[in-house]
Formats: C-alpha cells, structure tokens, sequence
C-alpha cells in the first residue's frame, strides 16, 4: 500500500470544508465523464460511534450541490454520496487517518497473513494497530490490502 500526499484538486478543496462544516470528512472524491454526463462519486464519513446514515449523506449532497451546479454549468449532472460502509477496503494510506478508534485489518506482505487490531495512529509512514497481543506498527510498504473491519472491538480506549 502507499501514502499518496493528496494533489492538488480544486474540486476536493472546495467541497471538503462543505463537508467539514456538517460534521464530516470528504474520504474520497471521484470525478469522471460519461455520454455527455459529469459523475460525481464521493464517499463521507464522520468521526465517532455515529454512523453515516442516508440523512448525513443527503445534508452533504444538498450543501455541494449548488457548487457542483457552479462547477460545471449547462452540463447534466450525477451526484452520488456514500458512506465508507462497515468492511470499506482502504485505498490509500492518506485514508486511515479518518478512521481513529476502529477496528482495521491489514494482510501484510511480511509474513503473509492478516493482522487486525482497533487503529491508535496513523500518519505518512504507517500505521499503529492495538490488538490482542498489544501495539503493533506497521509501515505502508508492508501492507498489501487493509479493509474496515466492526468485528473488532473497541474497548473504549483510543
């Protein structure tokens, strides 16, 4: 896996205060062009033991909306928010950040097998996981895959 710096995106870093300001994070945003349409894909999440339900989907969506109209004036366009969902596959290591506090499960490269234990740190070199056998660090270069994983317990301590 790899920490990717986010590059710049103007349509990232004016839709994510949006976000930021309802009380969510903009994980990922995707942008692409179909027949003619403009596809917005984005994917919110929101820090803590509330979930991301269709009602926090659709206050982002109706707060970008007007931007996104502004973006891209005349064209029709598609918008679709989600949430990460509860087994969300990470995609980049600049992702972990947004999931302090829950359980992860990363395959690592180094002894090829799963490792998985609640997420305590994250930043541009690895990850921290607290497991059963306690802290475990982990780099990016020694990560295949890693996935959300609500199998694993929080026991209050982040």
């Amino acid at each position: 896996m790899r920490y990717t710096p986010r590059q710049a995106d103007s349509l990232y870093e004016t839709l994510e205060p949006v976000a930021r300001s309802l009380g969510m994070a903009l994980v990922e945003l995707t942008l692409s062009r179909h027949r003619g349409s403009v596809q917005v894909r984005g994917v919110v999440y929101r820090t803590g033991k509330a979930a991301v339900g269709v009602d926090d989907c659709s206050r982002v969506h109706r707060a970008i909306l007007p931007l996104l109209e502004q973006a891209f004036p005349g064209q029709d366009l598609f918008v679709e928010l989600s949430s990460p969902g509860i087994d969300r596959v990470i995609k980049d290591g600049r992702e972990f950040v947004h999931y302090l506090g829950r359980g992860v499960r990363c395959y690592r490269t180094d002894i090829s097998d799963w490792t998985g234990g609640i997420l305590r740190s994250a930043d541009e070199n690895g990850i921290v996981l607290k497991g059963k056998d306690g802290m475990t660090t982990l780099t990016y270069g020694c990560i295949a895959k890693a996935k959300l994983d609500d199998t694993i317990e929080n026991r209050g301590e982040v």
